[in-house]
């Protein structure tokens, strides 16, 4: 009776984890590529520190100082990255995950956006020539795929 007790358990657990994990970008095996995201709202993206790991939604995020880490504890939901870390513009295009340079962002209705970038496409850009009608598209596309 246990042992069928626990295969159900296991059955529904590890499905809803695998699902949470898929939903963020994860480089390296951290959010926002181990970039502090509570820096970003000092408009000064900073690199995480080994020393200062929190877990949220089963993911790590990294910080790059025990002030921002107890901020983020604090509030988690207030810095995690809008659609996960992916790319906001490509959600808001055609709902498709694409992966970010950390460097690349926004801080727009008091949440951190993500882009993609290389030297020859600046996602930002494109994104802040439509911001509010891809931020609609993107909120809807999201609801969808994640």
């Amino acid at each position: 009776m246990n042992y069928l007790i626990f295969k159900v358990l296991i059955a529904i657990v590890l499905p809803q984890n695998n699902l949470t994990n898929k939903n963020y970008l994860l480089t390296n095996g951290f959010v926002a590529s181990g970039y502090d995201v509570v820096s970003y709202f000092d408009n000064k993206p900073m690199p995480g520190k080994d020393a200062y790991i929190a877990e949220y939604e089963q993911v790590k995020f990294k910080f790059s100082s025990e002030e921002n880490l107890k901020t983020f504890k604090a509030n988690p939901k207030k810095y995690v990255p809008k659609y996960g870390g992916w790319c906001a513009y490509a959600i808001g295009l055609n709902g498709k995950k694409v992966t970010v340079d950390p460097k690349s962002y926004r801080i727009f209705k008091n949440q951190l956006f993500l882009f993609y970038k290389t030297s020859k496409n600046d996602t930002l850009k494109d994104w802040l020539a439509s911001e509010e009608e891809l931020f609609r598209k993107a909120e809807l596309n999201w609801s969808k795929i994640h």
